[in-house]
């Protein structure tokens, strides 16, 4: 019998490298927005200008303009998907995806608020709000009281929420669009995505789901190295282990300083733990910063929260690879202001890379023939 081998150590650093690579964020992309969106398998957008940010840090050339274009296509849309999360994906993994973690946050997100549909049978419920918001777009307002005129002693906001987690609802243009944006309104994804290529006329809206497997390989390939439990955490699926194992023998197995197994394809990119890491602007929320139970590969134990005033997620930046502190935008009709606040002292060398990233976002993102100031603290 062969001995058995120890597997190889990736320290912070070696990891944050590998998943910075994974996620666009080491150099500026030559992909295009649909492509970049599918490779990530889905932007965060609980707001709707995040998507665009986080775009704009990862691709080469990329124009706000793009992304709108191809929501107005029905090539990629918003829906609640992983972790009950609004996100934004391409129209295949807005269905496939959606259906792949049904039986996981957003199932148990329904069992939350089974108290409040005592005598509602979610049966009819789904026929009901199925027509409603197929005849047309409707607001979640407007889908609550049209169920309510059904179930009138119901909990309103338990209403809504079986709605959003029995079906497979959209939210519809022109929700989301860049600086066009307006209230949400939702239809099913079988009434929204009819006759796109690759999902009305291939195996069909209603019997399309993504394969578990192939989805691991596709987070590895956009988030890993990783463990079990990052997966868990980035889409909000239990069990994922038996999965994991099928695969072990076309992965690559690590550990990290903990002694936590991590997988990885052999094919991935892991460069060196010294490989230069640019400063990059992020959305709230963005998935880089969310989707690992062990976050310590790019948010420093220190800086744990700081991200977070009460419910409230802030915009982060990253110097050499990490968390370095925050940002905002705020856009007046005379001027535009971006403001970075550092957790703690930035170098003369960081500072100039700094500033002239946040040069670059804002020529992506400010409003056109508007001046914009920077203002970093010294």
């Amino acid at each position: 019998m062969a001995p058995k081998t120890t597997p190889p150590v990736l320290g912070p650093r070696a990891l944050n490298r590998a998943t910075l690579d994974r996620q666009l964020l080491l150099r500026p992309s030559a992909l295009g927005a649909e492509e970049a969106v599918a490779h990530l398998v889905g932007l965060q957008a609980q707001n709707t200008k995040p998507p665009y940010y986080a775009l704009a840090a990862r691709l080469d050339g990329f124009r706000p303009e793009e992304l709108s274009g191809l929501m107005e296509s029905r090539r990629v849309a918003r829906i609640v998907s992983l972790r009950s999360t609004v996100h934004t994906h391409t129209a295949r993994d807005a269905v496939g995806l959606r259906r792949l973690v049904q039986a996981g946050a957003i199932d148990r997100e329904l069992k939350m608020f089974r108290k409040g549909l005592d005598g509602v049978d979610l049966e009819r419920l789904t026929t009901l709000a199925t027509a409603y918001v197929e005849e047309e777009p409707r607001t979640p307002k407007q889908l609550r009281e049209h169920l309510l005129r059904e179930w009138p002693d119901a909990d309103p906001q338990a209403l809504t929420i079986a709605a959003r987690c029995l079906l497979l609802m959209v939210q519809v243009t022109p929700r989301g669009l860049w600086r066009r944006s307006g209230q949400v309104a939702l239809t099913t994804a079988a009434a929204w995505f009819d006759g796109v290529d690759g999902i009305g006329g291939v195996d069909g809206v209603d019997g399309y789901a993504a394969d578990l497997d192939d989805t691991v390989l596709r987070y590895l390939g956009a988030f890993g190295p990783a463990s079990v439990k990052d997966m868990q955490t980035w889409c909000g699926l239990t069990r994922l282990r038996p999965a994991f194992e099928r695969l072990r023998p076309r992965l690559l197995v690590f550990r990290d300083e903990h002694g936590t197994e991590l997988f990885d394809m052999p094919d991935a990119p892991r460069p060196d733990e010294d490989t230069p890491a640019p400063a990059r602007f992020l959305p709230e929320f963005d998935n880089l910063l969310l989707s690992h139970a062990d976050r310590t590969r790019v948010v420093p134990a220190e800086l744990r929260g700081r991200t977070w005033t009460g419910n409230q997620a802030h915009s982060v930046f990253l110097l050499d690879g990490f968390l370095a502190g925050l940002w905002r935008l705020e856009e007046g009709k005379e001027r535009t202001t971006m403001t970075i606040e550092p957790f703690g002292r930035v170098t003369r060398g960081l500072r100039g890379e700094l500033t002239a990233e946040a040069e670059r976002t804002l020529r992506l993102l400010a409003p056109p023939d508007v001046p914009y100031d920077i203002v970093l603290p010294r």
